[in-house]
């Protein structure tokens, strides 16, 4: 579950980005774009440490690991992309103060997964 969670967010990343370079480009300012662009950067960056966390736990295999940090990578892509993108495509500014809460929830991912695979470590 947690790899095909990584591989739909790795299209929809493709499908924003592409959406970033040829429906708006034209439409936005430079400086909107440029926050569109980090949005998207951001996207294709976790959708890849989302399939990672994947393929990590499955080669653990260990009963009663939670797999939070994939879950918790994918509502921070989401907070945090996701208010980049509206406010790149409104202008409204207020939204750039929701997204440090999807980089909170990015950072607790990264800890989490590195605290599970230094815990789970084979060597």
């Amino acid at each position: 579950m947690i790899i095909a969670l990584g591989a739909f967010m790795g299209a929809l990343s493709v499908i924003f980005g592409a959406f970033g370079a040829h429906a708006i480009r034209e439409h936005v300012t430079p400086e909107l774009m440029q926050v569109y662009t980090t949005g998207t950067q951001y996207f294709q960056m976790h959708s890849l440490a989302v399939l990672a966390y994947g393929l990590w736990h499955q080669t653990i295999q260990k009963p009663g690991l939670k797999a939070w940090p994939a879950y918790s990578f994918a509502a921070g892509t989401a907070v945090f992309t996701g208010s980049l993108y509206l406010l790149s495509l409104t202008g409204i500014r207020a939204l750039g103060a929701i997204t440090p809460i999807g980089g909170l929830l990015l950072i607790a991912s990264w800890i989490g997964f590195g605290v599970q695979a230094y815990r789970n470590r084979r060597i």
